[in-house]
């Protein structure tokens, strides 16, 4: 009798776990893979907080996870090529039409702007205030080679599209960047992206290129001030959106293309920043052949 007991009380748990078993079995194939979006971003729209506030509403609306990877124009770049992201968000000119000719992306689409801005110590050892900045960087190499100088500059030194705009400045201004490079110790290549550049600029009261989104969000926590700050085209930083053509994911991806440049999303990033610091970070400009 006992072992007629055991025997029954061992097929009634089998029975019970198969059915636990087969419940879990039709809830996991329920479960479908959670879509998903990769976005290679410059260090500048996330640095700023333009990203953490945007990427909520894109995917609320869209019903995708949004993987945001904040690097250097450069790398960002890189990863496109190789496939890992399926969107950039990056502000190059030359290297994205250079992705372009590729054949890795199919278009470049502008929705924002801002400038580029010189900013340094307010005591101003080189004596920079208000020049042109071809100007600017012509007295900066000439300040930081004196023996003894306080002039330093901290460069992105990171491949990113502050990185190059901060060589045209230098080629602008009559200078090979392997020789700016090679010219001393008061050039630093801190390899970083613009929020620790510019506490790596704090921190030495050297001057350096920023956008000016960056330095605005960023300046209470900074001994540095703006002192070549002009809105004219060989400082203007334009950020443009680019669906990786090898991407699994197109559909997903225009729709990011979209929202950036939708007409609420657009005002949004125009107002981004003015409750907090009194001025817009970023210029929407979608639709602008910039």
């Amino acid at each position: 009798m006992r072992k007629i007991l055991i025997l029954l009380m061992a097929v009634a748990m089998l029975l019970a776990l198969g059915s636990v078993l087969s419940a879990c079995g039709d809830r996991v194939a329920a479960l479908k893979p959670e879509a998903r979006l990769t976005v290679a971003t410059t260090t500048s729209l996330y640095d700023t907080g333009l990203w953490g506030y945007l990427e909520p509403m894109f995917e609320q609306k869209y019903n995708v996870k949004l993987n945001i990877i904040s690097v250097g124009s450069g790398k960002a770049f890189q990863l496109g090529k190789s496939g890992d992201v399926d969107v950039l968000t990056v502000h190059e000119p030359k290297a994205e039409q250079d992705f372009l000719a590729g054949n890795y992306s199919s278009a470049r689409v502008p929705f924002a702007y801002n400038y580029f801005v010189i900013v340094g110590p307010p005591s101003d050892p080189a004596g920079i205030k208000d020049m042109g900045p071809v100007d600017a960087f012509k007295k900066l190499m000439a300040g930081g080679n004196v023996t003894g100088s306080q002039v330093k500059f901290v460069s992105r030194g990171d491949g990113s599209g502050t990185h190059a705009a901060e060589q045209r400045l230098w080629a602008a201004a009559g200078y090979q960047y392997t020789d700016i490079q090679k010219s001393g110790s008061w050039y630093i290549e801190g390899g970083a992206g613009m929020g620790p550049t510019l506490v790596m600029a704090n921190d030495k009261q050297a001057y350096t290129l920023s956008d000016m989104g960056t330095f605005i969000s960023y300046k209470t926590k900074l001994n540095l001030t703006a002192l070549v700050n002009q809105k004219i085209d060989i400082l203007r930083n334009v950020y443009c959106v680019m669906v990786v053509n090898s991407t699994k994911n197109k559909t997903m991806a225009d729709n990011l293309v979209t929202f950036l440049t939708s007409p609420e999303i657009q005002d949004l990033m125009g107002k981004y920043g003015v409750a907090e610091y009194g001025t817009q970070l970023f210029t929407p400009c979608a639709g602008q052949n910039l």
